[in-house]
């Protein structure tokens, strides 16, 4: 048996959390020198936090530090769980190299357990449609009447993390495909999206002061994506946030691979009719299969800021690279 790890970027609903089991470490941040956890506020209030920063709040996030990793894996590797960590990408946090820290230190306390830890390359659902996946080919072994704890030859068969193309799911991996497996998917997952004001990018030192500005003022709306590094990147300008839109599902329709086939994600930092307006255009020609539809989580959207729009889907491994 072995746990499936991911960290809140994922922008999965506790609910499936708590249904499929899935661990979810919480990563951490403050508006205006306060905690939401301090105040006993756990649940994410989208739409106010996203007011709060648009009227001047000041949002800071922290790198989750290797010990915190340590904590929260330490008690399924005394239960002789191994562990399979599915992280944000290294190129936009420093989160996910404390967790290879905190594997390699565990490694070494715990040498009977496997620890795989797994930089997804993105970010909020591009990150959380890997474990999202899985949960699926879960559920068709469930509804398949599968043992899940037992194979058919009654020795131990492992709950399952299976990342593959929906047309050939599988009742069952072992931990070690199970990695192979997302680490091979990893590069086929686009991640694309714009931004409403560029002055939160310009914060993070992605973009100078003086083009912030100059986008501004005439209108500029960029097209970003992670690339193959999982850094973010401007790949294409727009004039104006209609045509911004337009574009995200140009690429779309450009790069997605068998859509009817997949599940892909939509996050919106508090721009719930663009994000419907996008819907609407994405179905006009290569509908998928489903559509996951989420308010962006505070410690990515505190980054990329109020109005940010991302589209994540499976396509092209030449979308990062090109």
């Amino acid at each position: 048996m072995y746990i499936i790890m991911t960290d809140t970027s994922a922008n999965l609903e506790p609910a499936d959390l708590k249904k499929w089991e899935i661990e979810d470490l919480p990563l951490t941040y403050m508006v205006d020198g306060k905690s939401p956890l301090d105040s006993g506020d756990a649940a994410f209030d989208g739409p106010a936090f996203y007011a709060a920063m648009r009227g001047g709040a000041k949002v800071v996030t922290s790198q989750v530090t290797p010990q915190t990793y340590i904590d929260a894996m330490t008690p399924f590797l005394k239960e002789g769980k191994d562990v399979l960590f599915i992280g944000m990408s290294s190129g936009i946090s420093g989160s996910y190299n404390s967790a290879q820290i905190a594997a390699n230190q565990l490694r070494e306390e715990f040498p009977a357990c496997k620890i795989y830890t797994i930089d997804t390359l993105s970010a909020s659902l591009g990150e959380g449609l890997l474990v999202m996946r899985a949960v699926d080919a879960l559920r068709v072994a469930l509804e398949q009447g599968l043992d899940l704890q037992h194979g058919p030859d009654g020795g131990e068969r492992r709950l399952v993390l299976v990342v593959k193309a929906a047309e050939n799911r599988r009742s069952g991996m072992s931990i070690e495909e199970n990695a192979a497996e997302i680490d091979k998917l990893r590069h086929n997952m686009c991640q694309v999206f714009t931004v409403d004001d560029l002055k939160y990018l310009r914060g993070t030192g992605r973009l100078s002061s003086i083009k912030a500005a100059v986008a501004s003022v005439l209108n500029i709306k960029p097209l970003l994506k992670g690339d193959t590094e999982g850094k973010i990147v401007c790949f294409e300008k727009t004039r104006g946030r209609k045509n911004a839109i337009k574009a995200l599902a140009q690429q779309y329709d450009e790069m997605v691979r068998e859509p009817y086939n997949q599940c892909i994600g939509i996050a919106h930092a508090d721009c719930t009719e663009d994000a419907e307006q996008l819907i609407e255009l994405l179905n006009r020609n290569n509908p998928p299969h489903e559509i996951m539809l989420v308010c962006y989580e505070p410690v990515t959207g505190s980054h990329v800021g109020p109005g940010t729009l991302a589209l994540f889907f499976l396509g092209s491994d030449e979308f990062r690279s090109r």
